[in-house]
Protein backbone atom coordinates (compact mmCIF):
# COMPACT_ATOMS: atom_id res chain seq x y z
CA UNK A 1 0.00 0.00 0.00
CA UNK A 2 1.54 3.55 -1.01
CA UNK A 3 0.97 5.68 1.59
CA UNK A 4 -0.23 9.54 0.75
CA UNK A 5 1.85 12.69 1.67
CA UNK A 6 -1.50 13.44 3.70
CA UNK A 7 -1.06 9.73 5.27
CA UNK A 8 2.32 10.02 6.07
CA UNK A 9 2.61 13.49 7.98
CA UNK A 10 -0.61 11.99 10.07
CA UNK A 11 1.42 9.01 11.15
CA UNK A 12 4.82 11.60 11.59
CA UNK A 13 2.11 13.75 13.74
CA UNK A 14 0.87 10.56 15.77
CA UNK A 15 4.46 9.50 16.25
CA UNK A 16 5.80 13.18 17.89
CA UNK A 17 2.30 12.94 20.29
CA UNK A 18 3.22 9.70 21.52
CA UNK A 19 6.51 10.48 22.28
CA UNK A 20 5.23 13.22 24.25
CA UNK A 21 2.11 11.97 26.28
CA UNK A 22 3.20 11.93 29.82
CA UNK A 23 2.85 8.85 31.78
CA UNK A 24 -0.50 8.06 34.42
CA UNK A 25 1.88 7.72 37.84
CA UNK A 26 4.58 6.43 35.84
CA UNK A 27 5.82 5.20 32.19
CA UNK A 28 5.05 1.32 31.37
CA UNK A 29 8.19 1.47 29.66
CA UNK A 30 9.73 1.92 32.85
CA UNK A 31 8.78 -1.75 34.20
CA UNK A 32 11.05 -4.66 33.98
CA UNK A 33 11.28 -8.38 35.20
CA UNK A 34 12.98 -9.52 38.27
CA UNK A 35 12.41 -13.21 37.86
CA UNK A 36 10.76 -15.79 36.25
CA UNK A 37 10.01 -18.85 38.18
CA UNK A 38 7.46 -22.41 37.93
CA UNK A 39 4.38 -21.18 40.07
CA UNK A 40 2.90 -24.17 42.45
CA UNK A 41 -0.75 -24.87 41.31
CA UNK A 42 -2.25 -24.35 44.98
CA UNK A 43 -0.47 -20.20 44.56
CA UNK A 44 -2.20 -19.50 41.59
CA UNK A 45 -4.40 -16.99 42.32
CA UNK A 46 -6.35 -15.52 39.20
CA UNK A 47 -5.62 -19.16 36.52
CA UNK A 48 -5.18 -22.87 36.94
CA UNK A 49 -3.88 -25.07 34.48
CA UNK A 50 -6.55 -28.18 33.16
CA UNK A 51 -5.70 -31.64 31.58
CA UNK A 52 -8.57 -32.02 29.06
CA UNK A 53 -9.58 -35.78 28.02
CA UNK A 54 -11.53 -35.66 24.39
CA UNK A 55 -12.25 -37.92 21.97
CA UNK A 56 -11.37 -36.74 18.39
CA UNK A 57 -13.49 -37.56 15.13
CA UNK A 58 -11.58 -40.88 14.56
CA UNK A 59 -12.61 -41.99 18.31
CA UNK A 60 -9.28 -41.77 19.56
CA UNK A 61 -9.01 -40.47 23.41
CA UNK A 62 -6.60 -37.81 23.48
CA UNK A 63 -5.34 -35.63 26.10
CA UNK A 64 -4.93 -31.40 25.87
CA UNK A 65 -3.70 -28.93 28.28
CA UNK A 66 -5.42 -25.96 28.57
CA UNK A 67 -5.48 -22.32 31.32
CA UNK A 68 -8.30 -21.52 32.63
CA UNK A 69 -9.28 -18.06 34.69
CA UNK A 70 -10.64 -18.18 37.92
CA UNK A 71 -12.72 -14.89 38.04
CA UNK A 72 -15.11 -15.59 35.09
CA UNK A 73 -18.73 -14.35 37.26
CA UNK A 74 -21.61 -16.61 38.02
CA UNK A 75 -23.77 -16.42 35.12
CA UNK A 76 -21.52 -14.44 32.91
CA UNK A 77 -21.29 -15.76 29.36
CA UNK A 78 -17.63 -14.45 28.65
CA UNK A 79 -14.64 -13.14 30.88
CA UNK A 80 -14.29 -9.80 29.52
CA UNK A 81 -14.18 -6.94 26.90
CA UNK A 82 -12.21 -5.33 24.78
CA UNK A 83 -13.34 -1.90 23.79
CA UNK A 84 -12.75 -0.46 20.16
CA UNK A 85 -12.95 3.13 21.13
CA UNK A 86 -13.83 5.70 18.50
CA UNK A 87 -13.18 9.59 18.12
CA UNK A 88 -15.41 10.68 15.79
CA UNK A 89 -13.29 13.81 14.47
CA UNK A 90 -14.28 16.18 11.48
CA UNK A 91 -10.79 14.96 10.28
CA UNK A 92 -11.81 11.70 10.21
CA UNK A 93 -11.91 8.73 13.04
CA UNK A 94 -9.17 7.60 15.66
CA UNK A 95 -9.29 5.11 18.07
CA UNK A 96 -8.23 5.08 21.41
CA UNK A 97 -5.29 2.91 22.13
CA UNK A 98 -3.00 1.83 25.34
CA UNK A 99 0.67 1.24 26.20
CA UNK A 100 1.33 -1.34 28.98
CA UNK A 101 3.43 -2.65 30.24
CA UNK A 102 2.61 -6.96 30.04
CA UNK A 103 5.07 -9.26 32.30
CA UNK A 104 4.28 -12.56 29.85
CA UNK A 105 5.28 -10.77 26.47
CA UNK A 106 8.47 -9.21 28.77
CA UNK A 107 7.74 -5.90 27.26
CA UNK A 108 4.84 -2.82 26.78
CA UNK A 109 2.33 -3.72 24.40
CA UNK A 110 -0.04 -1.30 22.17
CA UNK A 111 -3.55 -2.48 23.38
CA UNK A 112 -7.28 -1.46 23.66
CA UNK A 113 -9.07 -0.77 26.35
CA UNK A 114 -10.26 -3.87 28.44
CA UNK A 115 -11.40 -5.20 31.28
CA UNK A 116 -12.66 -8.14 33.59
CA UNK A 117 -16.72 -8.29 33.83
CA UNK A 118 -17.77 -8.02 37.75
CA UNK A 119 -20.82 -10.26 39.36
CA UNK A 120 -24.13 -9.15 37.85
CA UNK A 121 -22.74 -6.83 35.36
CA UNK A 122 -24.20 -6.41 31.48
CA UNK A 123 -20.96 -6.73 29.56
CA UNK A 124 -22.09 -3.18 27.75
CA UNK A 125 -21.45 -1.48 31.71
CA UNK A 126 -18.57 -2.84 32.04
CA UNK A 127 -17.26 -1.68 28.63
CA UNK A 128 -18.48 1.57 29.80
CA UNK A 129 -16.83 1.45 33.02
CA UNK A 130 -13.64 0.02 32.18
CA UNK A 131 -13.31 2.54 29.29
CA UNK A 132 -13.97 5.09 31.55
CA UNK A 133 -11.34 4.05 34.34
CA UNK A 134 -8.70 3.33 31.86
CA UNK A 135 -9.12 6.35 29.89
CA UNK A 136 -11.71 9.42 31.54
CA UNK A 137 -13.47 9.20 28.84
CA UNK A 138 -17.32 8.68 28.49
CA UNK A 139 -18.70 6.74 25.56
CA UNK A 140 -21.91 5.33 24.01
CA UNK A 141 -22.05 1.59 23.12
CA UNK A 142 -23.11 1.17 19.62
CA UNK A 143 -22.58 -2.90 18.98
CA UNK A 144 -21.27 -5.95 20.75
CA UNK A 145 -19.80 -8.99 19.29
CA UNK A 146 -20.45 -12.33 19.42
CA UNK A 147 -18.88 -14.24 22.23
CA UNK A 148 -15.13 -15.27 20.52
CA UNK A 149 -12.09 -16.30 22.11
CA UNK A 150 -8.28 -14.73 22.24
CA UNK A 151 -6.21 -18.27 22.16
CA UNK A 152 -8.24 -21.05 21.54
CA UNK A 153 -5.59 -23.74 21.12
CA UNK A 154 -4.26 -22.82 24.56
CA UNK A 155 -6.86 -21.19 27.07
CA UNK A 156 -10.41 -21.38 27.27
CA UNK A 157 -10.66 -16.96 27.93
CA UNK A 158 -13.36 -14.95 26.05
CA UNK A 159 -15.19 -12.08 25.23
CA UNK A 160 -16.80 -9.10 23.71
CA UNK A 161 -15.78 -7.13 21.36
CA UNK A 162 -17.76 -3.63 22.55
CA UNK A 163 -17.35 -1.24 20.04
CA UNK A 164 -17.83 2.52 22.02
CA UNK A 165 -18.17 6.00 20.68
CA UNK A 166 -16.98 8.82 22.00
CA UNK A 167 -18.50 12.52 21.78
CA UNK A 168 -15.99 15.01 22.35
CA UNK A 169 -18.54 17.67 22.67
CA UNK A 170 -20.22 15.90 25.76
CA UNK A 171 -18.78 18.10 28.93
CA UNK A 172 -17.49 15.01 30.50
CA UNK A 173 -15.18 14.42 27.80
CA UNK A 174 -13.26 17.70 27.84
CA UNK A 175 -10.41 16.96 30.20
CA UNK A 176 -10.74 12.78 30.21
CA UNK A 177 -8.67 11.89 33.71
CA UNK A 178 -8.06 8.00 34.06
CA UNK A 179 -9.31 6.63 37.61
CA UNK A 180 -6.18 3.46 37.02
CA UNK A 181 -6.39 0.96 40.21
CA UNK A 182 -3.15 0.38 42.75
CA UNK A 183 -0.58 -1.78 40.36
CA UNK A 184 -1.91 -0.01 37.05
CA UNK A 185 0.50 1.74 34.71
CA UNK A 186 -1.28 2.63 31.46
CA UNK A 187 -0.69 5.57 28.49
CA UNK A 188 -3.47 6.41 26.63
CA UNK A 189 -2.75 7.55 22.64
CA UNK A 190 -5.05 8.01 19.71
CA UNK A 191 -4.50 6.61 16.25
CA UNK A 192 -5.95 7.48 13.11
CA UNK A 193 -8.29 4.50 11.78
CA UNK A 194 -7.63 4.95 8.54
CA UNK A 195 -3.68 4.56 9.10
CA UNK A 196 -3.64 2.55 12.09
CA UNK A 197 -1.98 -0.45 10.13
CA UNK A 198 1.04 1.65 9.52
CA UNK A 199 1.28 3.15 12.63
CA UNK A 200 1.26 -0.06 14.49
CA UNK A 201 4.15 -1.53 12.32
CA UNK A 202 5.95 1.77 13.01
CA UNK A 203 5.33 0.44 17.08
CA UNK A 204 6.67 -3.18 16.50
CA UNK A 205 9.64 -1.52 14.93
CA UNK A 206 9.96 0.56 18.30
CA UNK A 207 10.28 -2.63 20.07
CA UNK A 208 6.90 -2.40 21.38
CA UNK A 209 4.11 -5.49 21.33
CA UNK A 210 1.17 -5.85 19.52
CA UNK A 211 -2.05 -6.96 20.80
CA UNK A 212 -3.47 -9.29 18.40
CA UNK A 213 -7.11 -7.64 18.89
CA UNK A 214 -5.66 -4.30 17.93
CA UNK A 215 -3.62 -5.87 14.83
CA UNK A 216 -7.06 -7.69 14.04
CA UNK A 217 -8.89 -4.03 13.97
CA UNK A 218 -6.28 -2.76 11.73
CA UNK A 219 -5.76 -5.59 8.97
CA UNK A 220 -9.72 -5.28 8.60
CA UNK A 221 -9.20 -1.31 7.87
CA UNK A 222 -6.90 -2.23 5.48
CA UNK A 223 -8.51 -5.29 3.72
CA UNK A 224 -11.99 -2.27 3.23
CA UNK A 225 -9.54 -0.10 1.85
CA UNK A 226 -8.09 -2.46 -0.21
CA UNK A 227 -10.90 -3.70 -1.60
CA UNK A 228 -12.93 -0.62 -1.38
CA UNK A 229 -15.12 -2.87 0.44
Amino acid sequence: MILKPQQLSQIQRVSKRLLSMPASKGSPSNAKILSIEPLPTQDAKWTKLEKITYQDPAGKARLWECASRTTRPEGSEVDAVAIVAIIDKPEGPEIVLEKQFRPPTCGVCIEMPAGLVDPNESVETTAIRELKEETGYHGTVLSKSMVIYTDPGFCNTNLNLITVKIDLEDERNKNPVPQLEDGEFIEIFTVPMATLSEQLEQLHREGYKIDSRVQNVATGIKIAQQFKL
